[in-house]
């Protein structure tokens, strides 16, 4: 099977099978002990602090992010 092919079947599924195919390929890669030949930037976090945006600038926000790690 082509890379290709799988993006396309994937790309067939409603979003929440999409994410069910990503849990299942994350859990393959951990069972397996397998490193992602290509480490990509996940951004699964992106807008997590969106209802902080009123009440710190870009600088308090990242400083608070640091007192929380």
């Amino acid at each position: 099977m082509t890379e290709q092919m799988i993006k396309e079947k994937i790309a067939a599924l409603p979003d929440t099978l999409q994410k069910e195919i990503l849990d299942y390929i994350d859990f393959l890669l951990q069972k397996y002990d397998i490193e992602p030949s290509e480490k990509q930037f996940n951004f699964a976090w992106e807008g997590g602090l969106s209802d902080l945006k009123n009440n710190y600038t870009s600088v308090e926000l990242q400083h608070k992010i640091s007192e929380w790690r």
